[in-house]
């Protein structure tokens, strides 16, 4: 049976392009027609300054709201990252596998120390080699596939490429894994800067919708989006980005192709109304479950507990073979 295993990092709230990117595709589809691992990655939210307390608020709630989406334990396994120690085991070995050039040339590394410099930080070391740790998130649980929005396959495709050196040098551990991307909203954008994507940590928060965002935020957000200079309605991101990332969002929302929907619009207006709209609706059930299991946090902790012990039992057999792969002795 195919294993896929994708994750989500507790640097921010979970956004409406988390959700319409990765998430509800895991819970969609992934969780049933596979052996299915979606983790919280709290140890990545430690490459940049952060607030202890805020991060384990945020492995919480991103758990919670993975539940609240329709991510099923009895179907998936749900669980946190460094409850695990294989993953912190295995990062290790990644790190004498790859190359110091392989991890300055990923594009997130070079953006990320250039925001750490501008703003008086110094650039940590784990921000440079988290993809070792990514890749061995990945490889840890012989995963087939791994679900991911297309800015990060450049991760999935080191992990790729350092399976394979592995495997040449060490002898077969690893199953190499690829990545697969959602056709439609794979790269949900920022509504006040459409060219960029919608990320959890931008500073302001005015272009991007949160899934905890309540309806009269959604649509205020959405009525203020940043469209383009000229009137038409047409599905074109090098030429309209504005108005080709709602008709994208729309279209995620309905199911409808966003070129079909750009002939049914002659202005910006009705179609941010009926986004606004779209939104709101996809979003209630996902708060509504939310609230429910904020309201039972013990079922939450319990989810965690068990999902734990799965992915290590999963995790464990392969981590260890390649610890011996590599010469080391066993315990």
């Amino acid at each position: 049976m195919t294993r896929i295993f994708s994750g989500v990092k507790p640097t921010g709230h979970l956004t409406l392009g988390n959700y319409l990117g990765a998430v509800r595709r895991w819970a969609e589809d992934d969780q049933y027609r596979a052996e299915a691992l979606f983790c919280v990655v709290d140890l990545h939210a430690l490459t940049m300054e952060h607030d202890p307390a805020r991060v384990r608020r945020l492995s919480r709630q991103a758990a919670t709201l993975l539940l609240a989406a329709g991510l099923d334990p009895e179907r998936c396994t749900v669980f946190v990252q460094s409850h695990v120690d294989e993953h912190a085991r295995l990062s290790y070995l990644m790190e004498c596998t790859a190359t110091d050039g392989e991890m300055r040339r990923m594009i997130q590394y070079k953006e990320k120390s250039a925001q750490a410099k501008a703003s008086g930080d110094g650039v940590r070391l784990s921000l440079l080699t988290y993809p070792a740790l990514m890749a061995a998130d990945i490889l840890a649980y012989s995963a087939d596939e791994v679900p991911v929005g297309e800015d990060q396959t450049q991760h999935v495709e080191l992990t790729r490429d350092l399976a394979v050196r592995f495997n040449q040098r060490y002898g077969h551990t690893f199953v190499v894994p690829k990545a697969t991307e959602p056709v439609v909203a794979a790269r949900v954008m920022d509504l006040q800067d459409p060219t960029s994507k919608m990320g959890k940590s931008h500073a302001s928060g005015a272009g991007i919708v949160y899934l905890l965002d309540e309806p009269g935020v959604v649509h205020k957000k959405v009525m203020r989006a940043v469209t383009d200079s000229g009137r038409e309605v047409v599905h074109d991101r090098a030429a309209s980005p504005g108005v080709a990332n709602l008709l994208e969002v729309l279209g995620a929302c309905t199911g409808q192709e966003p070129g079909a929907l750009a002939g049914t619009y002659t202005s910006y207006g009705v179609l941010k109304k009926d986004a606004a709209d779209a939104v709101v609706e996809l979003l209630r059930p996902v708060q509504e479950r939310h609230a429910a299991l904020v309201a039972d946090p013990g079922h939450v902790e319990e989810v965690l507990r068990r999902g734990a012990g799965r992915a290590r039992a999963m995790a464990r057999p392969t981590v260890d073979a390649a610890y011996r792969a590599v010469g080391l002795l066993e315990p």
